[in-house]
């Protein structure tokens, strides 16, 4: 793919309404439950992204029948928990680790052998996190030395054993990799988180009628369970803006003077909503508004006004609720005056890239004093928190989008490599960062 670059001129204001492309991780599992559902689903708002189309292509090869995306609708003609057929070749995930965990514990149930494989930056994340307990569960599973893509799963023909899972990591993917192949297992599956994660997959599979109890331990622990061998229903599914794309947007009105900005029909569950409470803390001036329900999900409008924003300690409990929010909550870190520490978050060494360096490394570039920790970060924030600077955004969408916002603070321009990535998730983000008042144009270099 070509080197597209961003190249964002200083300064600007940030006002109006707009509202951001749907859920990405309730776009990948529309797809997902819908497939193996019994009759038509149809999907509104669905993210027509990279990473969720990968996700749509893999069910079409294996033989499910699929309309649209058209307008963010698709209709989905469900083929029921065990009318999937083998595909003709190795499921391509892309770059979405989403599709791939989750993916493996449905194929994990069926009886032909499946092989996914995915670019290079997919290639090198970890599965063996799905791995184990999907082989605890039966399944024999066949992936590269370090446990890493191309993954083949093979139909043994025998149905998987039902476990109860301790997950050694707070990941909402692997938790749901467990209940999908759960579907397909006699018994009664459990999955017990050791933090809260997201509980899109639960709440989703209620929707489809598919029964699924959750219940708190304690303070952190949650556990998921559901039967093996029901059937889900086909329904209707209108998919939430995505809390991650709208962090963007939140983060640019908090850090530029005389913002007002109302971003709609935002998904507010409330394992997502750590970026809010995070940027609150930090002293945001946020309100949401227009609260209602979606096909089991909650949704609000977020209305926010610049505020002055001071550095804190990130309590480790919200964490795991904002992890995919990390780089753009660092760009708000450094506009804010004093220190931001963020300790418990070594997960974000092993995602797209390893977003503690990566950022730490793009912050400094432009004169931010940003120091990587192994689990985190500490952030000096500052006045004029940017300079001009050039940086890799390592092919992350993630680190191109939160750079792109640090240069409301910028000095001078700000140029940022390797941004063709930012089509894999929020393939509007330019027209939106420029309606809103930012100057932004992408080229080939």
């Amino acid at each position: 793919m070509s080197n597209i670059q961003f190249i964002v001129q200083p300064g600007g204001t940030v006002k109006g309404r707009i509202r951001v492309p749907g859920d990405k991780s309730i776009s990948h599992r529309s797809i997902m439950l819908g497939s193996i559902a019994e009759g038509v689903t149809t999907v509104t708002g669905f993210l027509e992204g990279e990473d969720a189309l990968a996700t749509l292509q893999a069910f079409r090869d294996m033989g499910v029948e699929i309309e649209g995306p058209v307008n963010g609708e698709v209709t989905i003609h469900g083929v029921g928990l065990n009318g999937l057929k083998q595909p003709a070749k190795p499921l391509d995930m892309g770059n979405s680790g989403t599709s791939t965990r989750l993916l493996a514990g449905i194929v994990a149930g069926q009886d032909f052998d499946v092989t996914l494989i995915g670019d290079a930056s997919l290639s090198k994340r970890p599965m063996k996190r799905v791995v184990d307990p999907l082989t605890e569960m039966g399944a024999v599973i066949a992936t590269n030395e370090g446990g890493t893509l191309p993954m083949t799963i093979r139909g043994t023909g025998q149905k998987l054993k039902a476990i109860d899972y301790s997950l050694p990591m707070a990941s909402a993917q692997v938790k749901s990799c467990v209940l999908l192949a759960g579907l397909y297992a006699d018994g009664k599956t459990c999955a017990l988180e050791p933090a809260p994660t997201r509980d899109h997959t639960e709440r989703m599979l209620n929707g489809f009628g598919y029964p699924v109890s959750s219940e708190k331990l304690d303070a952190q622990q949650t556990k998921a369970c559901l039967e093996g061998g029901g059937s889900l229903k086909a329904c209707h599914i209108d998919v939430p803006s995505d809390i991650s794309s709208a962090a963007f947007f939140m983060v640019a009105a908090a850090i530029s003077e005389g913002s007002d900005l109302v971003i709609e029909h935002v998904g507010m569950n409330p394992t997502r909503t750590g970026v809010i409470d995070i940027l609150k803390l930090m002293g945001a001036d946020i309100q949401l508004e227009n609260f209602h329900e979606v096909g089991g999900e909650p949704v609000a409008d977020v209305h926010i006004k610049y505020a002055p924003l001071s550095g804190i300690k990130i309590p480790e409990e919200l964490v795991a609720l904002a992890i995919d929010e990390f780089p753009v909550l660092f760009v708000a870190a450094s506009a804010a005056q004093g220190t931001t520490v963020l300790t418990g978050a070594e997960e974000l060494r092993v995602k797209e890239s390893d977003r503690i360096q990566v950022m730490a490394d793009a912050l400094q570039a432009v004169g931010i004093d940003a120091q990587p920790t192994p689990d985190g970060m500490i952030i000096n924030g500052a006045e004029q928190s940017a300079q001009k600077g050039e940086i890799q955004s390592h092919h992350d969408h993630r680190i191109s989008m939160a750079m792109t916002v640090a240069g409301l603070r910028a000095k001078a321009p700000i140029v940022i490599e390797d941004c063709a990535n930012v089509n894999t998730s929020f393939p509007i983000f330019l027209d939106l960062i420029n309606q809103v008042g930012m100057n932004v144009i992408a080229k080939e270099a």
